[in-house]
């Protein structure tokens, strides 16, 4: 469990960190009605992708690690990180709602196709996602350095 834990939780990352490229590259342009039925299908690979970082997070920390959780817990970086994490899943609610409204729409043959003007919102809150999370390896090297505000 050493390795495996902490595998897992860096391949939920890679998968988060990769869903949520494809939803930018998609709705940073028009989009059809295939490709908004397959941004929702990416964005639950987003969401359980979360759900395993979380996971595999809190193992991590609560079990898993030899350094234990009072090392974590005496760290204001890891909890800076765990914040930006909460921000990033908080954040993620608005495009995943229109995403489902959008294909709840395709299905029902009232939506065809969306234009970029449709898709700012959206893509501001992906984008401060992407920025959100390339923090996050920052701040997790930074712990486990043992770096914090002293």
């Amino acid at each position: 469990m050493d390795v495996f834990i902490p595998y897992l939780h860096y391949i939920g990352i890679m998968i988060l960190m990769g869903a949520l490229l494809a939803e930018y590259f998609i709705v940073k342009q028009d989009i059809s009605a295939v490709q908004i039925k397959s941004l929702a299908n990416i964005d639950l690979v987003y969401g359980i992708a979360a759900a395993l970082v979380l996971v595999s997070g809190l193992l991590r920390w609560f079990v898993f690690d030899s350094k234990g959780a009072a090392y974590f817990n005496a760290n204001p970086l890891f909890h800076i990180k765990l914040t930006l994490f909460v921000v990033i899943v908080i954040l993620s609610l608005f495009p995943t709602k229109k995403f489902l409204k959008w294909r709840k729409q395709v299905s029902r043959g009232e939506l065809n196709e969306l234009s970029s003007k449709e898709m700012r919102k959206p893509l501001l809150f992906i984008q401060i996602e992407l920025l959100l999370l390339v923090l996050m390896p920052m701040l997790a090297v930074m712990v486990e350095l043992g770096k914090s505000f002293k």
